[in-house]
Order: C-alpha cells, then structure tokens, then sequence
C-alpha cells in the first residue's frame, strides 16, 4: 500500500546544444508546470556556448533540475543518456527551443493513469521566428481520442500522425531496452514504430500545449536550397524498417505502407540536388530503381493523388529531366 500512494514522478528530458538565449523560456516552462513532481534532466550535449554554465545555474534554483554533460552526439545520445539517468515513472521530452503549457503535463499523467495507458500525446502548434502561428502540420483532434496501435501507425503511414516524443507522455517501461538511433535523423519515427506494437492503445489531447519554436539552421531546416539534409535519406531507410513492422504486426496495413515507403522516396527525389543524381549516387539510384520496380504499386495507390502517381512516374522514368522542368516552374511561381 506504501508503494500505491507514492507520488508519480514524471522525468522530462531536455537535450541542449548551443541554445543559450532561448533555454530559459523552454526549462521555465518546464518549472511552471501544474503537476509538481518532476525531475527534470537538462543533458548538454557538448555546446560550445554559455548553455551548460545556464543549465548548472537553473539547477541552483530549482532542486527538480539535474545536468549532466556529454561530448557532443546529437540529440539521440542526449536523450538516451537523459532515458539511463531518470528515476521517473513517466518520462517526457521537451525540445531546448521549444516551450509548453503549464496544464500539459498534469493533462498528460491524468489521462494515463485514468484510462491506465503507457502513452499518452497531446497535441501541438508550429510559432515562426517572428512569433506568428504557422499551418498545423498535425490537426490536433476536436475531443480527446483513443486509438489502438494499429490505427496509431496507419495514421503515421498516411502521414496524419504526430510521431514527436516531444509530445508524448511515455511509461518508463517502454524505454527499458529501446533507445533512439544515434547518428541519424527522424529518430523520432524509428523509435515510436518499434514502440507501438507494445502499446495496445494511446490517448490524443485535442490541447495544443506543445509549442514547436520553427528555426532556421536545425536539422530539416534550412534556406540554402543546394543543402540535402541527411534526414531525406533516413525518412527513406525508415520507410523500409516500417515496412518490415508492418508485415509482421499489421498485415492489413500493407497498402498503406506501401503508400508510405513511394510517399518518402518521392520526398526525396524532389529535394536531392540535381547535381547529385548520377551513377555513382548509390542511394539515389537505389531509390530511382525502387520506383521504377513498384510503378504497378503507385497506379493502384488509393492513397496517393493524382499528381503523387504522376511524378512518381515520370521521377522513376526521367528523374533528372523531370527535376529540372519542375525546378523552373517553381522559379516561375
């Protein structure tokens, strides 16, 4: 009975890289919460500028704050070393530039322990740099839902699904063995489609308690257009590692994940720079040759629009050709 009325404690993660002006408005938003029993574990990953020093300073002011640090390794081993340290029996992850609601995490572990769930997601909202709301990517629900994981993962495969930790509550349990991928993007995804064939159901908050802050200079974003960001070529590797998933744990979702392993490599043959699509390109002809196999698979699609199926088309057929007529509409636009 001692053990039953021990308070909950939520560990939230928070990995920080060279973030110095904007850490104080993400971990304040992480002390204001409503719910008090935290921890919160600030992991440096190697910044080379005051962040660390920061960090070490907001622990004088609030014992609930730990740091630690680390040589840098991106985001994925801060978070991971963040996962081995907590003792909490939730766990939460909040991005360095980004911030919350006050209510998000009571929200979240009310929700959980009600419904008795291991995941729980509220939902979020994109501000700019000049502090405007952009276009939801992720249209939060009207009224809280519940999913089942097979209806969890068609909803990512159909691209409607907020796969981000940042704003998921998980059970400790979840993350006893399984950790992000160190070394590669759109870690997010891998992980949480390993996750889901665990998790028989996750609760949806229709609150938009979660803030992305859209930077420019991250890892996806960027303004010079001759970049091609790793995470093209890691959203196309995890489109084959969910395929594989879904074979073994939702058959039915076949088509759909088959939809979504075209969606991607489309993707990235819209964004890999032109001057890197020849021969000795492995990946990209690797990708050229995929679509080129599954041509039948496109037509049929009932999940990709007309205009999807007719790129996907002529990029398996002329790539280079096609690329180039779609560059000059856009500088016409």
């Amino acid at each position: 009975m001692e053990e039953e009325r021990r308070p909950v404690l939520v560990s939230i993660i928070v990995p920080i890289y060279n973030v110095v002006d904007l850490l104080p408005r993400c971990v304040d938003s992480i002390r204001r919460q409503t719910y008090r029993n935290l921890e919160i574990i600030l992991v440096d990953d190697g910044s080379t500028d005051n962040s660390g020093a920061l960090a070490e300073k907001m622990a004088l002011e609030d014992k609930r704050i730990r740091v630690f640090h680390k040589e840098n390794g991106g985001s994925s081993s801060a978070r991971n070393l963040g996962i081995s340290m907590a003792q909490g029996d939730y766990i939460g992850f909040v991005d360095s530039d980004d911030y919350i609601e006050p209510e998000m995490y009571e929200r979240l572990l009310g929700t959980a322990l009600e419904e008795k769930l291991l995941m729980v997601q509220t939902s979020r909202d994109e501000i700019d740099e000049a502090g405007n709301k952009m276009p939801d990517v992720c249209v939060p629900p009207e009224e809280p839902v519940l999913w089942d994981c097979q209806q969890f993962m068609r909803e990512l495969l159909l691209h409607r699904g907020d796969c981000s930790f940042c704003t998921k509550l998980l059970h400790a349990s979840l993350l006893k063995e399984e950790r992000f991928p160190e070394g590669e993007l759109n870690e997010d995804f891998y992980l949480l489609v390993r996750l889901l064939p665990h998790v028989p159901a996750v609760a949806i908050l229709p609150e938009q308690d979660y803030h992305v802050f859209y930077r420019y200079g991250s890892n996806t974003r960027t303004r010079d257009k001759d970049e091609f960001p790793q995470v093209f070529t890691d959203i196309v590797r995890n489109a084959d590692r969910v395929y594989e998933i879904v074979e073994k744990e939702y058959p039915m979702l076949l088509p759909e994940a088959m939809r979504f392993g075209l969606f991607q490599r489309l993707d990235y043959m819209l964004h890999i720079p032109i001057s890197m699509m020849d021969g000795g390109n492995e990946f990209y002809c690797q990708v050229k040759e995929y679509l080129r196999k599954h041509r039948k698979d496109a037509l049929k699609s009932p999940y990709l629009t007309r205009k999807n199926k007719v790129y996907l088309l002529l990029l398996g057929t002329a790539p280079k050709l096609v690329r180039q007529i779609h560059h000059l509409k856009c500088k016409v636009k």
